[in-house]
């Protein structure tokens, strides 16, 4: 971390990294800091994962490291979903062929002061607790330039892509997971295996009673604590659900434009565990839990796109359900939903969701007002609010991908004015794409994917590749409950 006087250039200044809004914006951070009282603050970045790292600053740190950046370890970029990392950092380019990922070296973590956030479950009216702010921060190494692996400056180079198009893209989010009371957090040592033992827990209701009263009412107690900081944190909430399954809810937030809604999902799922964890509770986003009679849970993306000039919604029509750009949108993320599983559905527990006839899709198809399809359609004829709710995402996803992927295969398909055919209104029965059945195929089909690789370049690409194909490896590696009760006795 830099200590430089506010009287020298700061490392913001001397890379022009930060728009006027945006320095206008820290000098009011600076004074919400002090009038707050904050004791310290949370200096963060979604990882190639979407999970929040970082560091914690002082209060009295907080500007000119607002300014200068803080450090962190290259490292970081170089781990999978157990946090091992999967590159030989210690050789010749770090295994990434870049001089500045050798080593463990650093890189910097630059805020974007738009973001700042006081947490309000960190003090709640408790004196001798203090009061932590939250920035979310940008990568750059320590010469100015973007490291090429940060997931927020690939969205945002993406949402560049669609600008010079003409248009800014809108997103809201519908996303599920389960809340359940924790019954043992397994902090033996023996259970400090890594990655370690999960915490034992149980249900807080029993399920399959959709959107009933009482069974809200049961849980409202537990569900008030979540909605009541999510509102205080400023996210946009919008609704709050009880899902199908035992302990699943639904949070739904309303739509926001550009870095906006990953921005939100980010904070929310972070903010969501952190709540949780200190009332005894233990959220998960996990798609389907290994725990008896949960349901998957899944993460449906409405969007559209606005026009920069008009600002109207290029979706809606006059006549149709959907422009015709907004059907040659549709069609690209038809015709690139195997490659772009890898980015919506990124872990090997994802799959296991995409069933026929459960809700959730198993093909790349469309219609209208049908939750059996990937892609559900909502709108009329002279509805200003037409839009696409993609059905594909699991909530483990991380946003900035997800939402950059939408944006390459929606552009492919407007580009190359794509069709995507009849409304499927029998989903499970329509003949199309299937959707891949396991990450193998979906990184398969990520691979050898000419638009994505065009699009955020084959470095980026061969290295989520790497981290997601340690994944499938350490998992194959090991011996499951399945096998031994399959094959121990039998054999």
């Amino acid at each position: 971390m830099s200590s430089r006087g506010r009287s020298a250039m700061s490392f913001v200044e001397r890379h022009g990294l930060w728009s006027d809004e945006q320095f206008a914006v820290a000098a009011q951070v600076e004074k919400a800091i002090a009038d707050e009282a904050l004791d310290v603050v949370r200096f963060s970045f979604a990882d190639q994962h979407g999970v929040l790292r970082g560091k914690t600053m002082v209060a009295a740190q907080a500007a000119a490291v607002m300014r200068n950046g803080c450090t962190a370890t290259t490292t970081l970029l170089a781990k999978d979903t157990s946090h091992r990392t999967v590159f030989p950092v210690f050789t010749g380019g770090g295994g990434f062929g870049m001089a500045a990922m050798e080593g463990g070296g650093d890189f910097l973590m630059v805020a974007d002061p738009t973001t700042f956030r006081v947490l309000p479950w960190t003090h709640d009216g408790n004196e001798d607790r203090g009061r932590s702010g939250w920035l979310l921060c940008d990568l750059y190494f320590p010469d100015g330039t973007p490291v090429p692996f940060s997931t927020r400056q690939l969205y945002r180079a993406q949402l560049a892509r669609l600008a010079k198009a003409g248009f800014d893209y809108k997103a809201g989010l519908e996303v599920e997971f389960h809340l359940f009371r924790l019954t043992d957090p397994k902090l033996t040592p023996a259970d400090a295996t890594w990655p370690p033992q999960p915490p034992q827990v149980a249900l807080i209701s029993q399920g399959y009673q959709l959107l009933t009263e009482t069974r809200y009412d049961l849980m409202e107690p537990v569900v008030e604590l979540i909605r009541r900081d999510i509102v205080r944190l400023g996210l946009p909430l919008r609704s709050v659900e009880l899902e199908l399954g035992p302990s699943q809810c639904e949070f739904t937030f309303d739509p926001q434009v550009g870095l906006a809604p990953a921005d939100t999902m980010v904070l929310f799922r972070s903010a969501t565990k952190q709540i949780a964890r200190r009332h005894g509770l233990l959220a998960s986003f996990m798609c389907r839990p290994h725990i008896p009679n949960t349901l998957s849970s899944g993460w449906h993306l409405h969007q559209s796109l606005i026009d920069t000039k008009s600002r109207a919604n290029a979706f809606a029509a006059p006549d149709d359900i959907l422009s015709t750009l907004g059907r040659t949108f549709l069609a690209g993320l038809l015709t690139h939903a195997r490659a772009a599983a890898a980015f919506t559905t990124p872990t090997l527990n994802g799959y296991k969701r995409y069933r026929p006839y459960a809700l959730a899709p198993d093909r790349a198809i469309w219609a209208h007002d049908n939750r059996g399809v990937m892609v559900r359609v909502l709108g009329a004829p002279g509805d200003a609010s037409s839009h696409l709710e993609n059905r594909v995402g699991e909530p483990a996803a991380n946003p900035y991908l997800y939402m950059a992927a939408q944006i390459v295969a929606g552009l492919d398909g407007m580009a190359r004015k794509l069709d995507p055919g009849p409304s499927a209104d029998t989903p499970y029965e329509t003949a199309a794409e299937p959707l891949p059945k396991s990450l193998g195929q979906a990184l398969d089909a990520l691979r050898a994917s000419a638009c994505f690789r065009e699009a955020f370049g084959d470095p980026f690409v061969d290295y989520y590749l790497a981290i997601k194909d340690a994944e499938i490896a350490r998992f194959e590696s090991e011996v499951t409950d399945w096998e031994q009760r399959e094959y121990f006795d039998l054999f």
